[in-house]
């Protein structure tokens, strides 16, 4: 049988998580007090088709006893899935839903969320799989855990975000890396090329046909297969990647792509791409 416990931060997932396992055939319970873990244990413990995968949700509103659960699940097989998300964007999430945290005292959404961070930091530590939904949309998620839940594909704990921006729009306020392709002949000053986007054939050739952009990304390439094990190290989930040019439109979406498409090749992080600026001249001139 295969075991899987999902927990983490209050509004980082956990339910549409447990909703996305059961759609691949988990038998999936939500929610559960920690007191009533060794009944449903016993249960399990019969062989049965039908209980063949299990996932379990459990979090903080199922009591604080965490070192209780871990003694109850000594003596059975499990894997720990740990959903986290920044502070800023769980305040959001809760703003949005009209919620209210487990543990936010006279609604204080922020205290509430340094009190669980505090209870849940140990068991964080020794989650076998930790996803930061920060930037996810619901189909990346989906997609990562298929990868660790469906295809078995080795889950090495760090999602790569690619973002385009244009400097004139400024640097995005999340990048953990930002990188300078202004030195690049800029596709903007030829009058066929100008409408188009480093989406468009026309733009990725014009961009990639001079070696430096070819050389530069080569470097950038070594560069980051060098850094990325280094932050998985220190335990880092969730990177950050900016390139950026002049409006983020052309060589800056064009080297975005060839970055995201060799993180997605390799297979070895889950990868997202973002084109923060791509269509922001044209709502300008359109305004």
């Amino acid at each position: 049988m295969r075991f899987v416990i999902v927990t983490g931060m209050s509004g980082a997932g956990k339910s549409t998580a447990l909703k996305m396992l059961e759609d691949v055939g988990y038998f999936c319970i939500d929610n559960l007090p920690v007191a009533l873990l060794p009944k449903l244990l016993e249960l399990f413990k019969v062989p049965s088709q039908e209980f063949n995968k299990v996932a379990l949700g459990i979090d903080i509103r199922g009591g604080h006893n965490f070192t209780d659960m871990e003694k109850m699940l000594r003596d059975i097989s499990y894997e720990m899935l740990f959903l986290d998300s920044g502070d800023s964007v769980l305040v959001k999430r809760y703003k949005e839903t009209r919620r209210t945290h487990p543990l936010a005292v006279h609604g204080n959404i922020w205290e509430g969320l340094e009190k669980e961070r505090q209870v849940l930091e140990p068991i964080k530590k020794k989650a076998d799989y930790i996803i930061d939904t920060s930037l996810l949309l619901t189909r990346e998620l989906k997609r990562e855990l298929y990868k660790i839940f469906v295809d078995n594909q080795e889950y090495k704990n760090l999602y790569l975000t690619v973002v385009s921006f244009g400097f004139k729009y400024g640097i995005p306020n999340d990048a953990d890396l930002v990188f300078d392709v202004r030195f690049l002949p800029n596709p903007y000053y030829l009058e066929e090329l100008r409408p188009k986007t480093g989406n468009d054939k026309e733009i990725r050739e014009y961009v990639m046909s001079n070696g430096k952009a070819e050389e530069f990304l080569k470097k950038l390439k070594d560069m980051l297969d060098f850094l990325i094990p280094q932050y998985v190290a220190e335990g880092k989930h969730q990177l950050v990647i900016a390139i950026g040019c002049t409006g983020g439109k052309h060589r800056s979406v064009t080297l975005a792509n060839e970055l995201y498409h060799y993180f997605e090749t390799a297979n070895d992080y889950g990868v997202r791409i973002e084109h923060r600026d791509i269509a922001k001249d044209a709502l300008r001139k359109a305004e």
